[in-house]
Parts: structure tokens; sequence; C-alpha cells
């Protein structure tokens, strides 16, 4: 990486963030009559990519190495070669973008700042003007403690929360869930890049991709019963939500594997990992076995065994969602 890239991304972090469309599974589903199902491919793909030199001797990413990082993952999930090219089969030129980041857990264990800075490069580099795109979750204090710049300024990548804008005014329902969405959502995002944390749940079992949409909405903590079943899939039905969210990467850069949602430093370890896949239940899965393994290096009870195996996953894939899979035969995890 040349010096003036590097001097590029970090003046894009001080100033933004520190202080042809390819559809996924579940747009698919939204466009498709069911006769169509059966046409949908058989293996959903999940890239995981890791560095563990992703810090080097300290304690902060790299903003070199995330870059390349992401680069793994984007080109290993696309079988592509060059690292532009994931992105332009994602967006078009013209389309405003929502990179839809989780600040729950502040600066421990929220969505990484400089992975953040590299999807907005790449999504530059794809054509998207930077006053375009727009970083966002439920609160805007939430976002400055977890070290994002906040932002409304013309012309340059904007970051905020719902609060600054609102929800919608009339409910969006499907099943047990009826919510007003975020308006950044509805009228800012032609389209949404969904970049959860790879976290336990002290309740859902785990919080990744799927239970990352709770941000979206206005009354998330009214679907947390029977461990968010069958809540988190009946909102990921929700259109605005299948019909915008294009991919999903999991920042496992550092991850949590009890206790969760919340940072606490006991059960955080640093994985130095994306994982990336446009399957989010695909990508549930996999990142569920990943914390599932890292309890037994602990010598933890499975999630199971604790009463809080995320039975929402299996919910999301059943077939009155149809959201992805969760069979293990039908996904194709690559590992580079």
């Amino acid at each position: 990486m040349d010096n003036g890239n590097n001097k590029s991304r970090r003046d894009f972090l001080k100033n933004c963030l520190a202080g042809g469309v390819v559809l996924g599974m579940r747009d698919k589903l939204a466009l498709l009559g069911d006769a169509e199902h059966t046409s949908l491919p058989l293996k959903s793909r999940v890239a995981i990519a890791r560095d563990p030199l992703l810090r080097g001797t300290g304690a902060t990413v790299d903003s070199g190495r995330i870059l390349g990082l992401l680069d793994r993952a984007m080109q290993t999930l696309f079988e592509l070669d060059h690292p532009a090219e994931p992105w332009k089969k994602l967006v078009r030129p013209g389309e405003k973008v929502g990179i839809k980041v989780n600040a729950l857990g502040g600066r421990g264990l929220s969505s990484n700042l400089q992975l953040v800075e590299a999807i907005c490069e790449r999504l530059q580099e794809a054509g998207i003007k930077a006053g375009d795109i727009v970083i966002w979750d439920r609160d805007t204090d939430e976002l400055g403690r977890s070290g994002f710049h906040v932002s409304t300024a013309e012309g340059r990548v904007q970051c905020y929360g719902t609060d600054r804008v609102g929800y919608e005014d009339d409910l969006a329902t499907y099943g047990s869930v009826g919510s007003r969405l975020s308006k950044i959502l509805t009228e800012r995002c032609d389209a949404v890049v969904n970049l959860p944390v790879l976290k336990d749940h002290d309740g859902a079992g785990v919080t990744i991709a799927l239970k990352n949409m709770y941000g979206v909405i206005h009354n998330p903590n009214k679907y947390h019963p029977h461990g968010c079943n069958p809540y988190i899939a009946d909102l990921n039905m929700l259109l605005a939500i299948r019909a915008k969210v294009r991919l999903t990467i999991c920042d496992a850069t550092t991850a949590c594997f009890e206790g969760g949602p919340g940072f606490k430093p006991q059960y955080s370890w640093k994985e130095n990992a994306l994982i990336a896949s446009q399957d989010p239940v695909a990508l549930d899965y996999s990142g569920w076995r990943i914390i599932e393994s890292k309890r037994a290096e602990r010598k933890l009870k499975t999630l199971e065994a604790d009463g809080r195996a995320p039975r929402y996953i299996a919910t999301a894939a059943d077939a009155q969602h149809r959201l992805g899979t969760n069979d293990p035969q039908r996904i194709a995890l690559v590992e580079v």
C-alpha cells in the first residue's frame, strides 16, 4: 500500500470517523414467486478472512491491513480477482448507500472504525459519491461513544443516528412484528451494507447479521421474549430490509463469547477476522459455530445447555421465511 493511500485513509478517518447489482438470497426471495424458489443456488457462500497480524504489535487495528483483509473477504465471497470488482457488482453510481453499524458496545465492542473507513473507500472506488454514503445506527450519542464523528456535512460521508431524523409514522408489519422503520433506511438508503459485530447475546444466544436489524426499528425491546424468536426472523421479512440489505460483513476483529451484547473485556477475544455473505442466515449459523468453539475452549456450556440456543436462526430458514439456509450441507464456507 502506497503512502498516499495510507495518508488518504488516515485523513478520512480523522475527518469522518474518529472523534449491474448482485442480488442476495433475501432480495431474490422478495422478487421471485414461490414457484421459482427451487431455482436459487443450492449453496450459500460464506467467506471468512483472518489476519493474525491485523494489530501488529499494538492494540489498534492497522488501517492498511484491515483494507487488505476486507479485500480478501470480498474477493473470496464473489470469486473475483480485483478489489474493486465486488463492490461494482453490489452498487451502482448514483445510489445512496447506508452502512448499518452496531455501536451498542462502545469503543470495546462496536463496528471497527478502520473497517468502516475501508468500506467507504471501496464504495467510492465503485462510483458512489462520498455525500451518498451514510454511516448510521439507532442513536447518535452511541455512535459518538463508539468513536464515530457525527457529521451531516454536504458532499462528505455522513454519520448520525435515527434519533436525528425519526421513524416512519406507519407500522411495517409481518407475523409477530409491527414496527416503525428508521427514515434513514426508508428515505436515505437505496442499498445497505449490514455491519454487525460477532457477539454473544444474553437472550437470543448470539447477535450477528439478523439481529442487527433491531437497530432500524422504534421498539426493539418489545421483541426480546422467547430468545427473540420468531421476532428476529419476522423483522427481517419486512420488505424495506429484504430489498435493501445487499451484503453483510460481520466484524469479528474483536468478538464476544459470553456476557453480551455489552462489552465485557473478560469475555472478549481478538478473532482478527471478517465474515462476509449475502445470506444472513448462513452467516449467523457460521458465526454461532465460531462462538461455540470459543466457549468450548473456555470450558463454558454450549448455548443449548445454557438455555439460550439461537433458535431464531432455524426460524429464519424455515418454509415461512426462507431468508437463507442454516443447513451446513448447503453452506459453502471458505476460509482464507
